[in-house]
């Protein structure tokens, strides 16, 4: 992206560059969406044979995508890229995608753990009390949405007061003061 963000691509092409490069992103989310249901849906022993091609489809865009920018920006012409001076929205950009990495993680690290239904520890002691329960994954996945959107929501709001915060204000006048 930094590479990229500095460079404007000369070449004749360079619309149809981005154009495939763009193709290849949606055609690659459709594909992985299409994998994780599918792997929602089927058993167990099929969930960890719908990774293998998402996993596939995610290298093959960065490499793909990577290949089509270095021969759309060889000689292309190079801006200057000016450190601290950012818009607001690259900055809630750089939030929001740890936000979106932690949001995955947890829904991972949930299905990594369900796995381990009715064990303690797993395959040394077994659950066995009526009351274990595992919420299904997409319980899991609401919670887990709720909270993390929550959270996003916090951010916003302290950043929105911050920025209430640099506005200035009009300076009282000095009327009538040593007069």
């Amino acid at each position: 992206m930094f590479y990229r963000s500095s460079r404007i691509p000369t070449v004749s092409w360079a619309g149809a560059g981005n154009a495939a490069i763009v193709a290849l992103y949606v055609v690659g989310c459709l594909n992985i969406i299409v994998a994780g249901v599918y792997g929602y849906f089927t058993p167990t022993v099929y969930k960890v044979g719908a990774s293998v091609p998402q996993v596939a489809t995610t290298l093959s865009i960065i490499v793909f995508a990577a290949v089509i920018d270095a021969f759309m920006l060889r000689g292309a012409k190079k801006t200057e890229v000016r450190w601290g001076q950012m818009s607001v929205r690259s900055q809630y950009a750089l939030f929001v995608l740890p936000v979106a990495f932690t949001w995955l993680m947890a829904l991972m690290g949930y299905i990594r753990s369900s796995l381990r239904t009715h064990w303690h520890v797993y395959t040394i002691m077994k659950d066995a009390s009526p009351e274990a329960y595992i919420p299904t994954i997409g319980e899991a996945g609401n919670t887990i949405t709720i909270i993390t959107l929550m959270f996003m929501a916090l951010i916003v709001f302290i950043f929105w007061l911050s920025q209430l915060g640099a506005t200035k204000q009009a300076k009282p006048t000095s009327a009538g003061v040593g007069s």
